[in-house]
């Protein structure tokens, strides 16, 4: 078996519905970083409570929040789901109500109830990188993201879209205009 079998994937938030279970602290963790790569994202919240800043920022972003304990109903129409809370039964339970559906769902801190992680990402403009470390490691992942937000130049995103441009001029099939954009981007990266 292969050490890590993940499969990256870049969601359009927008066109989901998300629901995250709890309203603490990781629960804003969670919340921050979806609105972060995805301001528009379809999120619905439930916790019996909500920090200030949870619902603060929930608010900002007119984000549903439902005030009561999770049960399963709440699932109804949700592609993903992120749990957060710190009863392990109700996590636990989450999990399972998700396998049923075959919804995807994370149990914050619980790898092996995760379908998915929630990795670093950088970001410039169009030009945004994922960065896993298997759900090992998320330390390591925000550390890998401060060094590539340093050496990625800002102006990245001025060179995807020229090639954009350019890409739209470039006569020929797929494969002949995927050649000569291999071709014409070959320099950027720099081989020793």
């Amino acid at each position: 078996m292969a050490e890590n079998e993940l499969y990256p994937i870049f969601l359009k938030a927008s066109s989901l519905n998300i629901l995250i279970i709890g309203g603490g602290t990781v629960a804003l963790e969670k919340l921050s970083f979806l609105l972060k790569s995805s301001p528009n994202a379809q999120i619905q919240m439930v916790s019996p409570l909500f920090r200030t800043d949870t619902r603060a920022l929930a608010e900002k972003f007119g984000i549903e929040m439902i005030l009561e304990s999770y049960n399963q109903d709440h699932l109804k129409d949700k592609h993903i789901v992120i749990t957060t809370t710190d009863d392990i039964a109700v996590n636990e339970r989450v999990y399972h109500d998700c396998r049923i559906r075959k919804t995807l769902v994370n149990v914050a801190d619980n790898p092996p109830y995760c379908d998915f992680y929630m990795g670093g990402i950088v970001t410039k403009g169009n030009v945004k990188i994922a960065i896993s470390t298997n759900g090992k490691s998320p330390t390591t992942a925000k550390r890998l993201r401060q060094f590539f937000e340093d050496v990625i130049p800002d102006n990245i995103d001025d060179l995807v879209k020229n090639l954009n441009e350019y890409r739209k001029t470039i006569k020929g099939d797929f494969e002949e205009k995927v050649e000569i954009l291999n071709n014409f981007t070959k320099g950027l990266v720099n081989r020793k």
